[in-house]
């Protein structure tokens, strides 16, 4: 696909069309990566998106148990008195 540099301002753009920004979901904001002579586009992740929901529904379906004990049997505190 060949899209066209377009002026903008003092500055140039590109126009992606309106199919490919809902194909990728793509909405506000983008990540411009170079490489090698290449220039990538890519929907910003966001870390840990979703997180929140995940942890409620282990929750409700009480999924949410500690694999590790907080405190080890031989486990002492007096260096943090």
């Amino acid at each position: 696909m060949q899209i066209q540099v377009i002026n903008i301002g003092n500055s140039k753009g590109i126009r992606l069309p309106k199919a490919i920004l809902e194909q990728y979901n793509i909405s506000d904001t983008l990540e411009l990566i170079l490489e090698k002579g290449r220039i990538i586009l890519k929907p910003k992740s966001i870390p840990r998106k979703g997180w929140e929901k995940s942890f409620k529904q282990m929750h409700a379906n009480g999924d949410d148990n500690l694999l590790i004990d907080d405190i080890f049997e031989d486990e002492t505190f007096e260096e943090w008195k």
